[in-house]
C-alpha cells in the first residue's frame, strides 16, 4: 500500500492509502488558492518538463493536465498523435524513448490498452508515470478529483474548509454510481478512491453492463434503483462507452434511460443534498436529463474546475517529491 504519491508513479488507486489520498486533496486545496489569482502561477516545477502522451481523443483530461503543468512553470511536451511517427507504425516503446531523449521529468499518458501506463513505467524508471486513462483500467486523478469535488461541497455546507475536514467527511458516506460499470475506467478508480476513504459504495447498471468479478468489488450492486437515489448522498453517473462497445450490451439507448437514467422524475427522489456528478462528456437524455444535468445540486462543471487543482497537486507531489510545504 502507497502511504505517499511523493516522487512515486500515479498508475492506480488500488493500492494508494486513504492517507495518501488525503495528502492529494490536502495539496490541491492549496493551489485552488493559486488558480484564483491574476497571474495563476507558481515556480514548483520550474525547469522541469512534462510530456503530455494522449493516444485516444480527451479535451477535459488533456488541457487540465497542460494547464496544470504550465501553472507550476513546467515545460509541457504535447505529442499530436495524428500528425506523429505513431501513425506510420512506430511502437509505443520507440515513442517513449524518443520522448525521453528530449529530456523530460514525467509522462502523462492517455492510451487505449490496459496496462500501457505501466509498461511506460518500465521503459523509463527514471520518468515519473501520471496514468491518464488507460483502456478498461483506471484513470486515477479522476477519482482523486471526485473525491475532492465531494469534501469541498461537504465542507463548505459544514462551514469549515477541507484542509479542515480532512478524511473525517467521508466516513460513511453513502456513494451510488449508475451506468457503464464494466468499462468504465472511472468507475473502477472512484470506487477505489471512495472506498479508500470511508464510503460506503453501491452500483445501479443493467447486468450485462456489471463486470464479470464484481462480487470481488468493495460496492454492493442494488436491485431497486429508484429506491438507491432516495438512499444515496452522492450519485456518480456514467456515460454509456459507445466507443468500447457499451451500446450493444443494452436493447437500446431509449431503454436504459427508461431503467437506470437519471431523468427529471428520478431526480425528484433525491434528497435536495444530494451531490449528482458525471465525469463527462455527457450523453444528455440518455444516462442523465438535461433538465438534471443544470440543477443546482449537480456539480459537473465544478469537476471540471477542479481537474486543475488536483492535477496540480499530483504533478506537484510526484514530480517534485518534496517533503516541503508547497510553495
Amino acid at each position: 500500500m502507497i502511504d505517499s504519491i511523493r516522487s512515486q508513479n500515479l498508475l492506480t488507486l488500488n493500492d494508494v492509502s486513504r492517507e495518501a489520498i488525503v495528502e492529494v486533496l490536502d495539496t490541491a486545496e492549496s493551489f485552488v488558492e493559486v488558480n484564483r489569482r491574476t497571474i495563476k502561477k507558481v515556480p514548483a516545477l520550474k525547469g522541469r518538463v512534462v510530456a503530455s502522451l494522449f493516444f485516444e481523443e480527451s479535451t477535459r483530461t488533456r488541457l487540465s493536465f497542460e494547464t496544470a503543468a504550465k501553472r507550476l512553470s513546467a515545460d509541457v511536451l504535447s505529442l499530436a498523435v495524428a500528425s506523429s511517427s505513431v501513425k506510420k507504425g512506430e511502437s509505443l516503446r520507440d515513442t517513449i524513448a524518443t520522448i525521453d531523449a528530449l529530456g523530460i521529468d514525467a509522462v502523462v499518458l492517455r492510451h487505449q490498452s490496459s496496462g500501457a501506463a505501466l509498461q511506460v513505467s518500465r521503459y523509463v524508471p527514471h520518468v515519473r508515470v501520471i496514468n491518464a486513462g488507460d483502456g478498461l483500467h483506471q484513470h486515477p486523478t479522476q477519482g482523486l478529483l471526485d473525491a475532492f469535488t465531494v469534501r469541498q461541497v461537504l465542507s463548505e455546507r459544514a462551514g469549515t474548509s477541507g484542509l479542515e475536514s480532512g478524511a473525517q467527511l467521508f466516513d460513511g458516506l453513502r456513494v451510488l454510481i449508475v451506468g457503464d460499470i464494466r468499462h468504465s475506467r472511472v468507475a473502477r478508480s472512484d470506487i477505489a478512491a471512495y472506498s479508500a476513504l470511508g464510503c460506503d459504495v453501491h452500483v445501479a447498471a443493467p447486468g450485462t453492463l456489471l463486470p464479470a468479478d464484481i462480487e470481488n468489488w468493495p460496492v454492493r450492486v442494488v436491485e431497486d434503483f429508484d429506491q438507491a437515489l432516495e438512499w444515496a448522498d452522492v450519485v456518480a453517473l456514467l456515460r454509456l462507452q459507445r466507443e468500447r462497445g457499451s451500446g450493444s450490451f443494452v436493447p437500446s439507448l431509449a431503454e436504459f434511460t427508461r431503467t437506470f437514467g437519471l431523468t427529471l422524475e428520478r431526480a425528484r427522489r433525491l434528497r435536495p443534498t444530494t451531490i449528482i456528478m458525471h465525469p463527462g462528456p455527457m450523453n444528455r437524455g440518455v444516462e442523465i436529463d438535461s433538465r438534471v444535468a443544470d440543477l443546482p445540486s449537480a456539480v459537473i462543471e465544478r469537476q471540471v474546475a477542479n481537474g486543475v487543482p488536483i492535477r496540480m497537486a499530483v504533478l506537484y507531489l510526484t514530480v517534485a517529491g518534496s517533503s516541503e510545504g508547497v510553495p
